[in-house]
């Protein structure tokens, strides 16, 4: 006994749930740490208990049996046990995080045992904490844990309001029936094995997507086999993805057997063929495409085609209407690393109820090219405005405009204040979850303070990935846009600050899955209210409620809009209800 005595104590650890972790305030965690040591001397009636000599063995293996059995039926009757039902954790955010978010405001993304541990470091018992957390190096951050079960509020649901409500969608469904005509030509088409069709797309993963539709109906318009596009290397982001490291490939095929015959690589018989190069001008028509290329695809077998956006006209014969709608709805699904892991994110947005996705255009090149200023600081218009100067190509809105011509005609972005703003007068509750979409913003974090500190459960993927799952993604900034594109597609309400390419392609596709609610802000008609500030709050709500009583992703007719992609508005051509026949020629 002397000799066990002498030994060193043996330290033991013991998992501690975070829930519980989250439940002890910083004071309650001073206190347990500093505590003196309880006196090993028990009352005379423990101290019996404890010294009992279990000298007869019946007696101590019954005692196990009363010990087991009082712990099962603890545990079975106990079923509130206080575990996060996903037991997945992050590292801990270096500490200059905390002091510079302290300063400012209180993220949605960090934790409360986060913020208990950045209380104990100015208390001095940082650590003695970490000492006694040493073993699991990790804590988990609020991002899971609301991801996941727990929220840091208390608050299990979010707030039941009008604000989720969806819009009728008038029972339009997809309908995707080809006139009989185009099934006839089909089988011709498919078996085509002389003519091809090759394609350079630019631009980054939406605008890639829109050429690629471009390119599918112009192989079915020259009764062309289609090579799998080529993506062009991004000048801006340097993303090399191909289309395989996107796009599900063999999907693609599949989807468009009946179609247009799709190979991954020109054919031996073809390979020393100099191809005939192109590039359409804007909005040309099939009778173009054909008297243009048509005789001389025929004679050299192969086309090369670069810069295909925007060259198809939008107002297409209703078969390839059709066809345009199959490509982007249906053909061109994600590939299945980046389908799984946008299926993840999406999921632990949904795990507590709605979620609202914003798509937040605040990136430095935006506010350059569309001749904006981003309202954070005179620091950050000089150096949008330098920019502007040293690269006056970047220029893409109208440059007889000043800046504030521009704001006043809704051709800038809504900056933080101005979303903020409008989605408190459109009714969203100030616990909903919002997942946020886009670029890095210009001025970081501090550009979203004013979103941050409305709206506290606040996400981007970043914040929602375990540690490992956007690595493989790492200067993907295609792969990256497609993981932003699936959670906001499949969020309960979508909303962009800035229309654009994904803004237009995620519109079309909620219409096309039953017009799931997507809000367009009225800039043109509500920023004069913005810029009154004598208004009543109450009145600019009123206000601007009524401004997109008509903007929440009702159907909306594309024959009404001349010219307007019918990937963006698939109502009539690829979607009808019981009003009216189910084909059209």
């Amino acid at each position: 006994m002397a000799k066990s005595k002498n030994k060193a104590k043996k330290l033991s650890y013991i998992s501690v749930p975070s829930q519980i972790i989250n439940s002890i305030s910083s004071s309650s965690l001073q206190s347990l740490l500093e505590s003196p040591k309880k006196s090993s001397s028990r009352p005379t009636s423990m101290n019996k208990f404890f010294n009992f000599n279990f000298t007869s063995p019946r007696l101590f293996f019954s005692t196990l049996f009363f010990i087991g059995l009082f712990g099962m039926i603890k545990f079975g009757f106990d079923v509130d046990i206080p575990f996060s039902p996903y037991p997945c954790s992050i590292s801990l955010p270096q500490q200059h995080q905390h002091s510079q978010l302290q300063s400012k405001s209180k993220l949605g993304a960090l934790s409360k045992v986060d913020e208990s541990v950045h209380n104990a470091e100015k208390e001095g018992v940082f650590n003695a904490a970490t000492n006694s957390l040493s073993q699991s190096h990790t804590v988990v951050s609020n991002v899971q844990l609301q991801a996941r079960g727990s929220n840091v509020d208390g608050e299990e649901v979010v707030e039941k309001s009008e604000f989720w409500k969806q819009p009728n969608g008038l029972g339009y469904k997809p309908c995707l029936e080809f006139s009989r005509d185009y099934r006839m030509a089909s089988e011709g088409v498919v078996k085509e094995r002389r003519k091809y069709l090759m394609v350079v797309v630019s631009g980054g993963m939406n605008q890639q997507r829109n050429q690629i539709v471009d390119a599918v109906v112009i192989a079915r318009i020259l009764g062309a086999s289609l090579v799998v596009p080529i993506l062009q290397v991004n000048v801006i982001w340097g993303d090399e993805s191909e289309f395989a490291d996107i796009f599900d490939l063999e999907h693609f095929k599949r989807v468009l057997a009946n179609d247009v015959h799709v190979v991954s690589a020109l054919p031996s018989t073809h390979l020393m063929t100099k191809p005939v190069e192109g590039s359409p001008p804007l909005h040309v028509t099939p009778s173009w495409i054909r008297a243009r290329y048509l005789k001389r695809l025929n004679r050299e077998g192969v086309l090369l085609l670069r810069g295909l956006d925007s060259r198809l006209s939008k107002d297409l014969p209703s078969d390839l209407q059709k066809l345009r709608c199959k490509v982007a709805f249906n053909a061109l699904r994600f590939a299945k690393p980046v389908l799984e892991l946008g299926n993840k994110i999406a999921e632990r947005m949904k795990s507590k109820g709605p979620y609202l996705a914003l798509h937040l255009r605040m990136e430095k090149d935006v506010w350059v090219r569309t001749g904006c200023l981003p309202g954070l600081s005179p620091k950050y218009d000089e150096i949008v405005n330098n920019e502007r100067i040293q690269r006056p190509k970047l220029l893409t809105a109208r440059s007889n405009m000043t800046y504030h011509e521009r704001k006043l005609a809704g051709l800038c972005p809504l900056n933080a204040v101005e979303v903020t703003r409008l989605l408190k007068a459109l009714g969203a509750p100030k616990n909903a979850r919002i997942y946020w979409a886009g670029g890095e913003p210009l001025g970081g974090k501090e550009a979203l303070y004013p979103l941050i500190n409305e709206f506290q459960h606040f996400y981007s993927k970043a914040d929602l990935a375990l540690p490992g799952e956007l690595e493989p993604f790492k200067n993907k900034a295609s792969l990256l846009a497609a993981i932003d594109y699936i959670v906001c597609e499949k969020s309960d309400v979508f909303m962009p600050s800035h229309g654009g390419n994904m803004g237009h392609a995620i519109q079309g596709h909620r219409a096309y899955a039953g017009h799931k609610k997507y809000i367009t802000p009225n800039k043109r008609q509500m920023l004069p209210y913005f810029l009154n500030s004598s208004l009543p709050e109450a009145e600019f709500n009123k206000i601007v409620k009524g401004l997109h009583q008509d903007s929440l992703g009702q159907p909306e007719l594309r024959t009404s809009k001349a010219g307007r992609d019918v990937t963006k508005y698939p109502v009539p051509e690829c979607m009808c209800n019981g009003s009216r026949s189910r084909s059209r020629s």
